[in-house]
């Protein structure tokens, strides 16, 4: 995949992952519009990058998602990479006190089902350039759930399954690549409550999506994930005790 002369929408871009995606990227000569539900905190990411456009819009909200796809279709047709990183996660307990329901409601929605939207919208777009991407940002937690985030969880486990479906639909008969971003704890305001500033910088996750593309790595291990991941192949009750230590 090519790392220049891209149309790059990054949802979720005003902060953390994604705007360091919108960073690195658009250092490189790509057009990037970036995604979010504050205005205010969206247009001032913008400011501090080059080559990048703000719009405000929450992808959990079909209104919005159907205005930002008209937006995309009128003023960036040649839009060819989808980055879907908007993400929530809820730090709570299966055991009855908390609210799961409403929290796994929430996390379903914005984590998993609002990708499938925003890729059914989008799809007809990129199917009309020679070269196009959608990369999902995963997690660790895909592989081997953490409980106290374990909605969270389930929800990135359900995009690695959708990822794998979504490569094999589009890649024999498409143009399109499906690339899957899986980086362990990283450094944002998104993850402090869960222990944060323990975590890698959000650059080296934005780094590893470059050499990516470079490469054509579809699944991409960050970190601690790639060592994680090995212990699951060989020993899944190891790796569940060492994700919940």
């Amino acid at each position: 995949m090519k790392t220049t002369g891209n149309v790059i929408l990054i949802t979720g871009g005003s902060a953390g992952i994604g705007f360091e995606i919108a960073r690195i990227f658009s250092e490189q000569n790509n057009q990037v519009i970036i995604t979010g539900r504050n205005e205010i905190r969206l247009r001032m990411a913008a400011a501090k990058l080059k080559n990048v456009t703000p719009f405000v819009c929450d992808v959990t909200v079909p209104d919005d998602v159907d205005k930002l796809a008209d937006y995309l279709k009128k003023n960036f047709p040649d839009l060819n990479v989808i980055i879907n990183n908007a993400g929530k996660a809820s730090y709570y307990k299966l055991d009855g006190d908390d609210n799961a329901f409403a929290n796994a409601e929430e996390e379903m929605l914005t984590n998993y089902l609002s990708v499938i939207r925003l890729n059914q919208k989008l799809l007809p777009l990129l199917k009309n350039v020679a070269q196009a991407a959608i990369v999902h940002v995963s997690s660790i937690v895909a592989f081997v759930p953490n409980h106290v985030l374990p909605t969270y969880a389930a929800s990135k486990a359900a995009l690695h399954s959708y990822s794998q479906s979504l490569r094999f639909t589009l890649g024999n008969a498409t143009n399109i690549k499906v690339f899957e971003l899986m980086p362990p704890l990283v450094n944002t305001d998104f993850s402090q409550e869960i222990g944060g500033t323990n975590g890698i910088p959000p650059r080296q996750v934005a780094e590893d999506l470059m050499n990516a593309f470079e490469d054509d790595t579809y699944e991409i291990h960050v970190g601690r994930t790639a060592q994680l991941y090995q212990l699951f192949q060989h020993d899944p009750a190891g790796a569940l005790l060492a994700m919940n230590s």
